[in-house]
């Protein structure tokens, strides 16, 4: 038994990775284009591991997709491969059409042609697991209740807009087609091997190098926060109990605004690695606001605990203070992927002023 997973070695994708093969002994065929996200470090506790298979290549290559599902056979197709940084997307949102939107379509091609080809038990266990996200519903106001599986898109970011585009081509693939599909829709997940563009690791990271801790606006855009591992455990359950065709939504029920998120970061930082300047609050430096900044998601996740039983295991508190631990002991790690392209890039989103 095999599955294929596209972008397992970015953040989520080599979280899913490492916690599948650390719970089970069917192979791992991982497809990651190693753009600037995708960092092969996240993976060197599979090296020798003959259950990972590692493939270098992009999810637009339909070639290489269809050679892999013929070459190794996957009962399911775990599709993590995305560009998903709003502030990316702005500057440069042709890669977001490309990827998200084209290789999501070339994924469900060649998905469609192999499930086609199967035999009948095969086919009828085959599924194609669409990993989308919770902007594609777009803002929220302060007193609207959290999205559900049945709020209406409305995305405000060319991210978004690509990752909602996605979700409509894998919805029509099943109800056109009859191909047995899911689609997860996430709230922001945080936890380790997480690049510092997003929000916790940067700040993480600017701490520990003294720098200013960058807020966008008045930091009180909200945001529903959840642990990696127990989003990677809600894929799992999707996988293998969701119904072909349904839309399950994966919150951590942790609705934080983000200059709350930086406080509670700087606590923490103040108990486990003290700064002898001051306190790390007295680094938060707000910065001018991103165009289109949505100000509040939050998910309602009550149906996949319904149907499926799934919880998240973390509380924001406990899954922060791990976070923050890890960051704290993997040095190197950090220091591996802040390239000088990544402090241009820094410099170019986070430049100081409101």
């Amino acid at each position: 038994m095999t599955l294929l997973v596209t972008g397992g070695a970015g953040f989520i994708g080599a979280n899913f990775v490492l916690e599948w093969l650390g719970r089970s002994d069917e192979r791992v065929v991982n497809l990651d284009a190693l753009t600037y996200a995708g960092n092969p470090e996240n993976l060197v506790a599979l090296e020798g591991d003959e259950r990972h298979i590692f493939v270098h290549g992009n999810i637009a290559d339909r070639a290489l997709i269809a050679g892999l599902l013929a070459e190794h056979q996957p009962r399911a197709v775990v599709n993590l491969a995305a560009e998903s940084h709003v502030d990316r997307s702005i500057h440069g949102p042709g890669d977001f059409v490309r990827t998200n939107i084209q290789g999501t379509y070339n994924l469900l091609e060649c998905a469609l042609e192999y499930w086609r080809g199967l035999d009948a038990a095969a086919n009828s266990g085959f599924r194609f697991l669409h990993v989308s996200t919770d902007e594609v519903y777009g803002s929220l106001e302060p007193d609207s209740p959290p999205f559900t599986e049945a709020t209406a898109y409305q995305p405000n970011s060319p991210y978004s807009a690509s990752k909602a585009a996605a979700d409509h081509l894998v919805r029509a693939w099943h109800h056109t087609y009859g191909m047995p599909v899911l689609t997860t829709n996430c709230s922001n997940n945080y936890g380790p091997l997480q690049f510092p563009e997003k929000l916790i690791p940067l700040v993480i990271a600017n701490a520990l190098a003294g720098e200013p801790l960058p807020v966008y606006g008045d930091g009180m855009n909200v945001r529903d926060w959840l642990y990696v591992s127990d989003h990677c455990s809600a894929i799992r359950a999707v996988l293998a109990n969701g119904r072909p065709g349904e839309v399950y939504n994966i919150g951590g029920w942790n609705e934080m605004p983000n200059i709350d998120i930086v406080n509670v970061m700087c606590d923490l930082l103040d108990e486990l690695r003290p700064r002898a300047e001051g306190p790390h609050r007295e680094l938060i430096s707000f910065v001018k606001d991103r165009p289109g900044h949505d100000r509040r998601y939050a998910i309602d996740a009550r149906k996949i605990e319904r149907e499926l039983g799934w919880r998240p295991a973390e509380t924001f508190q406990t899954g922060i203070r791990k976070t923050v631990q890890w960051y704290l002991e993997h040095p190197s790690w950090v220091a591996n992927v802040q390239s000088g392209a990544y402090r241009r890039w820094v410099d170019l989103n986070y430049r100081q002023g409101s």
